[in-house]
């Protein structure tokens, strides 16, 4: 029965009469992180519907099914099944079916519908207002309808980084509870990213400057840990250009490693620092949208670093500049 559980996809304990884990396989004890075998039902998993299923069973025998919800370390949705068995001896089954994609694809679907229709509305009225007046009163002044045509492109590319973020950003929600599995190392991502983008730092008028030289190996996934070093530099650069140098460095740090990202451009006034990572939120909204900003690439790297177990700290003083410091969890030197 151990060798049976053990080969399923689903998390699952066997309980005896007592409601004592006799055995649970190895989703349920990365589940729980522990292993709950020896140990009552209560002190695995403390929700009264799953305890109450298990002495309804104990009880009367059958089967019940139940909500379960975890909140920590992400929020995960669960449907438990409690069922007897009668052979080889009195024991309990649980298993808990993973929900938490289902129910995600459906607030997601509703977000992204939300959220298009609303930022998308803009720029696709001034596209018809530029179409209603290339076919009236711009119709044979060319010099008009080449700055109308540049403009209309403009818009359009916005539209199309606005939709291409928000995918990203469903894609990340939608994988948001399983932890990578790979290693990558952070110093070789910096290094990386900077050379990407080189040309954009160059025509800024801006150095990138790496100090960092030890590997940071981190439990993680090499393209998401690329997007998150790739969006804080390239805010430094949109937006923190005046510095004329962004220093990136980096540092191992207990049982994490940290990189942080610098600019000396005008920092970043107090109030908006708890708000920097939601969704849409800009500082300034004119000058986000002239610089190509969708408002989404804080949220991106927020919910890439929660799928990382890690987290982010944000320094800034107007007049001396900005850091964004990213911590993650580390591979032990064991494991490399």
């Amino acid at each position: 029965m151990t060798a049976l559980i053990g080969a399923l996809p689903d998390p699952i304990m066997l309980l005896d009469a007592h409601g004592l884990v006799a055995s649970a396989n190895g989703k349920a004890r990365d589940l729980l992180n522990m292993d709950p075998e020896g140990q009552h039902i209560s002190s695995a998993i403390r929700a009264p519907a799953i305890l109450e299923a298990v002495q309804a069973v104990l009880e009367h025998g059958g089967t019940r099914r139940v909500d379960y919800e975890q909140h920590v370390p992400l929020q995960r949705h669960f449907e438990a099944y409690v069922a007897a068995m009668a052979e080889p001896e009195q024991m309990i089954l649980i298993l808990l079916r993973d929900l938490t994609r289902e129910q995600q694809t459906e607030r997601l679907r509703a977000d992204f519908v939300a959220h298009a229709s609303h930022e998308l509305r803009t720029p696709l009225a001034s596209l018809l207002g530029f179409i209603e007046t290339l076919q009236g009163a711009a119709k044979k002044d060319e010099v008009s309808r080449e700055r109308f045509l540049a403009l209309m492109q403009t818009q359009a590319e916005r539209m199309k980084r606005l939709i291409d973020d928000l995918l990203s950003l469903s894609r990340i929600e939608m994988n948001a509870h399983l932890r990578p599995t790979g290693t990558t190392d952070l110093k070789q991502i910096a290094f990386h990213v900077r050379d990407t983008l080189s040309g954009l730092a160059k025509a800024a008028g801006v150095e990138i400057k790496i100090d960092n030289k030890e590997p940071l190996v981190v439990q993680g996934d090499w393209d998401e840990l690329v997007q998150v070093v790739q969006n804080l530099i390239e805010n430094a650069i949109k937006y923190a250009a005046s510095g004329k140098a962004i220093e990136i460095s980096g540092r191992r740090l207990g049982e994490d490693c940290e990189l942080t990202v610098r600019d000396f451009g005008p920092g970043i006034a107090e109030e908006h620092l708890p708000r920097l990572t939601e969704r849409f939120y800009r500082i300034n909204v004119q000058e986000s949208r002239q610089r190509g900003g969708t408002g989404l690439g804080l949220a991106i790297v927020k919910h890439i670093l929660n799928r990382h177990r890690g987290k982010m700290r944000i320094q800034s003083e107007l007049g001396a500049g900005s850091s964004f410091t990213v911590r993650i969890p580390a591979v032990s030197h064991e494991a490399k």
